[in-house]
């Protein structure tokens, strides 16, 4: 499934982002409600979890926005307030299933799991295609044409990034946040070194190149045939 994740506490954020991502789930993080409405107005994900207490736009006006924009995603709300108001006003709100803090992971993934199902054949999708290029995420294989393309894990979800945004500009702050959790630039040149190992991989031999350089504003993955 593919998740937002609304949390303004980056520990609590990393966690979440990195334990759904460890069950094969694809993850991504908004640190405010002004950042989550925008992202999650894309109506691309399967799951939205939502903090309730939240910078710049709190919550329950969040899920509201969204509702009245007609956005049905299924929306999990996540909240220190426990109360049974509390879990009313969630609900009425829009919610579609509130999980009071302190919580699991167990039975977060339990209720994401239930709420993905009810958002039926969005749940299935789990192949990436661009060109012949074919990226399987559950399987955790990619080929392109007939040849199977072997990738280490980073090179994996570097990939599967950028397949998800193909024809879309990705840039460097993007691909620090969401392939290697950064939520700072620590100056090196790690992702022009997977950039060039995956270029390798996916585009030697083959006339026609996939993965593109935007010069000064980041990479992109589009097929040139086009």
């Amino acid at each position: 499934m593919r998740l937002l994740i609304v949390e303004d506490d980056r520990d609590a954020a990393e966690y979440i982002v990195r334990a759904f991502r460890e069950v094969g789930h694809v993850a991504d993080h908004a640190a405010d409600g002004e950042e989550g409405l925008a992202m999650a107005m894309d109506d691309s994900y399967d799951v939205l979890i939502i903090d309730r207490m939240l910078p710049k736009r709190d919550g329950l006006s969040l899920i509201g926005e969204l509702r009245a924009k007609g956005i049905e995603t299924p929306v999990l709300i996540l909240s220190a307030l426990g109360q049974v108001d509390d879990r009313v006003k969630g609900l009425r709100a829009g919610g579609d299933d509130y999980l009071p803090k302190p919580y699991s992971f167990s039975e977060l993934l339990a209720r994401v799991d239930a709420l993905g199902r009810r958002r039926g054949g969005r749940t299935e999708e789990t192949v990436y295609r661009v060109g012949d290029l074919e990226l399987d995420r559950l399987s955790h294989t990619v080929r392109r044409g007939a040849e199977k393309i072997d990738l280490q894990p980073r090179e994996f979800r570097l990939l599967e990034y950028l397949m998800k945004h193909a024809g879309q500009v990705v840039t460097r702050t993007m691909l620090l946040e969401n392939v290697w959790d950064y939520h700072f630039d620590p100056q090196t040149n790690v992702i022009d070194v997977h950039i060039s190992r995956l270029r390798s991989k996916i585009d030697k031999g083959h006339a026609q190149p996939l993965l593109h350089t935007v010069r000064g504003a980041g990479y992109m993955v589009r097929d040139g045939a086009r």
